[in-house]
């Protein structure tokens, strides 16, 4: 069976074939459908290797739909780039390391996620873009708020307009801000279709219910979690989630000498925000249930400030969502306090 390493790119991606023969063939193609069905849909069945990417999903199921095996592996995984050199990088030997490290084996693949968690994603990075949207229009409003000498209340962000209209702002601010305050309504509605959106998608799911069992988990953080592991029989123990998530601490060793530094920050970043931001609603919370958690983290907090005791917190969260979803569990305040890997 022949072994095709591909360099994708957005526009052109290389392509090394190494044939059962030993020959080598390289090319270079434009990155669309019909061209990959034009130069590898009339061969026969192929291994090929691609590394992750925007486009590597799509190209990987087309390659499939034409008969061929498709690998798709983590670019962070350094033994896969062992025959390239340092000092030259080009398409061509991207493409033919690509091809060395599939005959060799030398390769991570990745996890391949549903179309259902691939939908709810999309739907999450969706509802974040227009939350994000907001938050940067809110941010906005309260600088020109300020500069008058005046404060916007606290609050719900949707309720932002109202809260400008009862400020006696000057006429002249009131039609500097008028273009920005218009597009207040459209990106609340927008905000609010998407969490019905998600809401609806929530419901199709026992495990999301049974998440958002544990006080501070929402739909949207449940969602995001379940969306990110997708299949949780494949990780053996809560540090292993912990780690995809990138909320363990880098470390640098060497010797006797042991040096351990901030999270990694690998992985899925909004399902991280999302748990970090369950840590700080623990450190706020006086629920019942997650006072052994928040008595957990306020000693570390003391140790070493409330932010690590946040992270921290996101970190023990993870493992615990994990458990539960592992055992089929409900929350109960005792899974806060013991081990869960």
């Amino acid at each position: 069976m022949d072994t095709i390493g591909i360099d994708l790119h957005k526009r052109e991606s290389q392509l090394c074939t190494i044939t059962d023969d030993g020959e080598l063939i390289e090319q270079r193609i434009v990155t669309t459908r019909e061209r990959f069905t034009t130069v590898l849909g009339n061969r026969p069945p192929a291994r090929i290797l691609l590394e992750a990417s925007t486009e590597s999903e799509w190209v990987a199921r087309h390659l499939e739909s034409l008969g061929h095996t498709v690998i798709i592996a983590d670019p962070g995984f350094a033994p896969m780039y062992a025959t390239r050199s340092s000092r030259v990088k080009t398409d061509k030997r991207d493409a033919r390391t690509l091809c060395d490290a599939l005959r060799l084996g030398a390769y991570r693949a990745i996890h391949r996620a549903s179309d259902a968690q691939r939908h709810i994603r999309a739907e999450l990075a969706v509802r974040d873009a227009l939350v994000r949207t907001r938050t940067r229009y809110i941010a906005i409003v309260k600088a020109f708020v300020r500069r008058e000498g005046l404060r916007l209340p606290s609050g719900e962000a949707e309720h932002t307009v109202a809260k400008l209209e009862r400020l006696s702002v000057p006429a002249a601010l009131t039609q500097e801000l008028a273009p920005l305050v218009a597009l207040f309504e459209p990106v609340n509605a927008a905000i609010a279709a998407a969490d019905a959106r998600l809401m609806a998608l929530a419901k199709e799911q026992l495990v999301v219910a049974r998440l958002c069992t544990m006080p501070t988990i929402g739909p949207v953080t449940a969602m995001a979690f379940v969306a990110a592991l997708d299949d949780v029989s494949r990780f053996p123990s809560a540090h292993q989630v912990e780690a995809y998530l990138g909320l363990v601490p880098s470390e640098y060793s060497s010797g006797d000498r042991r040096f351990r530094g901030r999270i990694t920050k690998r992985g899925d970043v909004r399902t991280r925000w999302l748990l970090v931001e369950a840590g700080w609603r623990i450190l706020r919370s006086s629920h019942p249930d997650v006072a052994g958690l928040k008595i957990w983290a306020e000693q570390v907090a003391r140790r070493r400030g409330k932010r690590i005791a946040a992270v921290a917190l996101a970190r023990r969260i993870a493992g615990i969502l994990f458990a539960m979803w592992r055992d089929g569990q409900d929350y109960h305040a005792s899974v806060g306090i013991s081990n869960v890997a």
